[in-house]
């Protein structure tokens, strides 16, 4: 085994940077910049973000390098801006993928932070929308069948440090006024504990908030713990797979009254990257989302509703002729082979944008407070996807992972081929090759002798 020593020689002085090693993301994010260029994203972030931009002052970060550094947490799996602003540092590549010359140094997380905070909601809303109309011009937004789907993010706020809204006082001082209202007059941590196991916990967020980020609600998470949360909903296009709408809402919230917004905003971008299309007309969602009022609502916009009905029993229509119509049209097209074909296809569809983003994509947990700044990175996000789409169009992997995947399989598949004509080859050459006791005994004229 080799070990490590100096030995003392002296190094260059000037070295080539493409002489320098590059990761295997390279060959992705230099055809992702091809494709950025080539549309002229810079330019477009440009002229967006000049009314955020003085005249005076020390250089700032440019509109599209900040968003490359957004795009690079999505592409890496970062959760966080820190995350974001050491990789950058770290890698030649993103060095490339944002334009920056080998002296200069990437920008540190808290540019990055003051950054996102300088530019409002709806810049980033701007920038969903432009890669989408990229989308659209490569043919890869159809508009007419939207999935609808929600999941929760865990909150950047610990459940400790929630407090009453209406006495301001915590956990633990809230826990301390029952238990001497109950005639514990000093109560101990351990007696806190045994008290606090024995009454029935209600933890409402009607009674309880967050003081450093109100928009977090206590929530039941997939896993079954309970966190503070945050909900995100998304639309999207099942004829290709794109996102055409994200809102993130109130965890407490359930899935009926948080489908209205989703399906405004996802037919607001429909509408604008396709103003000459007819506009949605079908929805898929899952049984969360059924109810009357849905029906109803889907029904009076002739929005055709492909929603999964939960087993209710038998129910009673006297009073409610309308929600019987909508509610029976939305069972005969579930049952049809159309409606099974599309909630199949919700299934894969809808879900994968959630492995993509928040499993992956490092946003399962995030690391910001309150709405707005969440809905910043997660717009930014979701672009990213989109754009994953156009890169698997063009190069057929849409990560920089899984075009690492696929040359890796690519080479592998063609050694097994090499191997399987080699084994082939040796197998035709053993089945022509000539037997030497044979050769010897026809040329000696005498017969073989029977093997014993």
């Amino acid at each position: 085994m080799g070990t490590v020593r100096d030995d003392g020689s002296q190094q260059s002085m000037w070295v080539a940077t493409a002489d320098l090693s590059q990761s295997a993301g390279h060959p992705f994010y230099e055809r992702l910049n091809r494709i950025l260029e080539a549309a002229g994203f810079d330019a477009f972030v440009e002229g967006l973000c000049a009314p955020f931009y003085a005249v005076m002052g020390r250089p700032s970060l440019a509109p599209g390098r900040y968003f490359r550094l957004l795009l690079i947490g999505y592409f890496e799996g970062l959760d966080s801006e820190r995350g974001i602003a050491w990789r950058a540092e770290d890698s030649l590549s993103m060095r490339a993928f944002l334009r920056l010359a080998a002296p200069a140094a990437p920008p540190d997380h808290s540019t990055i932070s003051r950054t996102r905070r300088l530019f409002p909601v709806e810049t980033h809303q701007a920038v969903f929308t432009w890669v989408l109309e990229q989308l659209a011009g490569a043919g890869l937004v159809a508009g007419k069948t939207l999935g609808v789907d929600a999941t929760t993010l865990e909150a950047n706020a610990a459940m400790r440090s929630i407090v009453r809204r209406d006495t301001g006082e915590d956990y633990t001082a809230f826990l301390t006024r029952l238990a001497k209202a109950s005639g514990i007059e000093t109560p101990t941590a351990e007696e806190l504990a045994r008290f606090d196991r024995k009454r029935k916990k209600k933890t409402s967020n009607k009674d309880w908030t967050h003081p450093h980020d109100p928009d977090a609600k206590v929530a039941k998470m997939k896993d079954g713990s309970t966190h503070l949360a945050h909900k995100v909903e998304h639309a999207v296009d099942l004829e290709t797979g794109a996102v055409v709408g994200v809102t993130i809402q109130g965890a407490d919230k359930g899935d009926t009254a948080t489908m209205a917004e989703t399906l405004v905003t996802a037919t607001e971008q429909v509408e604008t990257v396709l103003p000459e299309a007819a506009g949605v007309s079908e929805v898929v969602a899952d049984k969360g989302y059924h109810s009357n009022e849905t029906m109803v609502d889907l029904a009076a916009v002739e929005v055709r509703s492909y929603i999964a009905e939960p087993d209710r029993g038998r129910r009673s229509w006297k009073n409610a002729p309308e929600a019987r119509d909508a509610v029976y049209g939305n069972r005969r097209r579930i049952r049809g082979k159309r409606g099974r074909r599309l909630l199949r296809r919700r299934g894969e569809l809808v879900e994968r944008p959630f492995a993509h983003l928040f499993e992956t994509g490092g946003m399962r947990r995030v690391h910001l407070r309150g709405h707005s700044n969440i809905l910043k990175r997660l717009l930014v996000h979701v672009a990213g996807l989109n754009l994953g789409l156009l890169l698997r169009q063009a190069i057929g992997a849409g990560t920089p992972r899984g075009l690492r995947g696929g040359v890796v399989s690519a080479v592998c598949g063609l050694i097994g081929r090499f191997v399987g004509l080699w084994s082939g080859l040796e197998r035709l050459l053993t089945r022509f090759r000539p037997n030497s006791a044979r050769v010897a005994a026809l040329s000696s004229h005498r017969p073989l002798q029977p093997a014993i």
